[in-house]
């Protein structure tokens, strides 16, 4: 009887399309800190699907959360993460030196990185 069920809640398209999820639900979102100071807490994301322009088409968007000041940098897919983080130290690093927090573009925070 179990391998029939099976077999019926396969080929059933009303019970492949509700599905629930066993997972629990998240609580309510928090929001993040006030930084104290410009250049503590910083947030990456990646413009992409651009037209190539002068052989770039993606941009590593980089915003100071406190001044909300922020540098764009051109980059060539494919990268690596080399060359992110070489544009990173060139660019952002040496005018600001190193953040506590980065807050990237998948909502995951990286503390004391450095």
């Amino acid at each position: 009887m179990k391998k029939q069920v099976k077999t019926y809640v396969l080929s059933c398209d009303v019970c492949q399309r509700t599905k629930d999820e066993h997972i629990l639900k998240s609580g309510l979102l928090q929001p993040l800190p006030i930084p104290s100071q410009a250049w503590e807490t910083i947030s990456m994301d990646f413009i992409e699907g651009l037209p190539i322009s002068k052989r770039f088409n993606f941009i590593l968007l980089i915003i100071d959360k406190y001044t909300k000041y922020g540098h764009f940098l051109p980059l060539a897919h494919p990268f690596t993460t080399t060359e992110v983080a070489s544009a990173y130290l060139d660019n952002v690093f040496k005018l600001h030196g190193s953040p506590k927090v980065i807050v990237s573009d998948r909502d995951r925070i990286f503390t004391n990185i450095f």
